[in-house]
């Protein structure tokens, strides 16, 4: 069975940025917010059924106007060097680290960590990464695809038994920053504890597989987050209609400026 492959149905190419949030009503969060997952390369399928489990409208991202569409966004695992070069032939690499400068919430799975790290060591040539999480990441750091394992790990922010992962050509966090939560690590024989979750403000990234162990947990707190940033961003769309019909000026019409239906990224922090 190949374990990377791209599959799923394409949905949300007519959206607009907010869709999704703008369901919400009285502010509450929103029973299923829409969560993408980026389709240019990987193991899409197995993240948009654990999405759908966990009761968010899951759809595949290949171009702009779906990432618009959503809430929050799965980067899943690859080959990080392909899927750096395919977001870029596709004209999604800045939009993407738009979005995530200004707050979508977004969870990274092996090449999905590389992605969203700031620093990486062991690029290939001319590899890129889109930033979001004050890290420093080692591609392969668990050695090649023969290194692959499977294990245990009390992961942090998800109650219940230890969550089963699974590590296939997997990054291994060899440097974290001030802002940045560290989830979970593993025992490396001769080497100590290694970081394979991590967190920052709205954005998680794991080195190994979630969508592999039948686990959902990992997702689940995903979609929560978007949920959270739905409610907020539903919130301030009341706030603006509010303050149109009574006279107001700003939002997207009203000569604002900016993108106001995404949450700041200093919103979506912890406290």
């Amino acid at each position: 069975m190949s374990w990377f492959h791209v599959s799923g149905h394409v949905s949300g190419a007519d959206a607009q940025p907010g869709t999704a949030a703008a369901a919400s009503a009285g502010g509450h969060a929103i029973d299923a917010p829409r969560v993408g997952v980026l389709a240019v390369q990987g193991d899409v399928a197995e993240h948009l059924a654990a999405l759908r489990r966990c009761g968010a409208e899951a759809v595949t991202v290949r171009r702009v106007a779906e990432l618009d569409g959503v809430d929050a966004l799965v980067l899943p695992g690859g080959e990080s060097s392909a899927m750096d070069r395919l977001l870029r032939a596709f004209e999604l690499d800045g939009p993407v680290r738009e979005r995530l400068r200004r707050g979508m919430p977004a969870l990274g799975s092996c090449a999905g960590m590389i992605l969203l790290a700031d620093r990486l060591e062991g690029a290939a040539p001319g590899q890129q990464t889109l930033g979001g999480i004050d890290v420093t990441v080692r591609r392969n750091g668990f050695g090649r695809q023969v290194d692959s394992f499977e294990t245990t790990l009390q992961m942090a922010g998800l109650p219940g038994p230890p969550l089963h992962a699974v590590f296939i050509r997997a990054p291994q966090v060899v440097q974290v920053g001030a802002g940045v939560q560290v989830l979970a690590t593993v025992a490396v024989p001769d080497a100590g504890d290694r970081i394979v979750a991590v967190r920052q403000g709205a954005l998680l990234a794991t080195a190994f597989h979630p969508e592999m162990s039948g686990d959902d947990r990992v997702h689940r707190l995903l979609v929560e987050l978007a949920r959270e940033a739905g409610a907020r961003v539903a919130g301030r769309q009341r706030g603006r209609h509010g303050g149109r019909h009574g006279g107001g000026h700003g939002g997207r019409h009203g000569g604002g400026h900016g993108d106001p239906d995404v949450p700041g990224r200093d919103e979506t922090k912890e406290a």
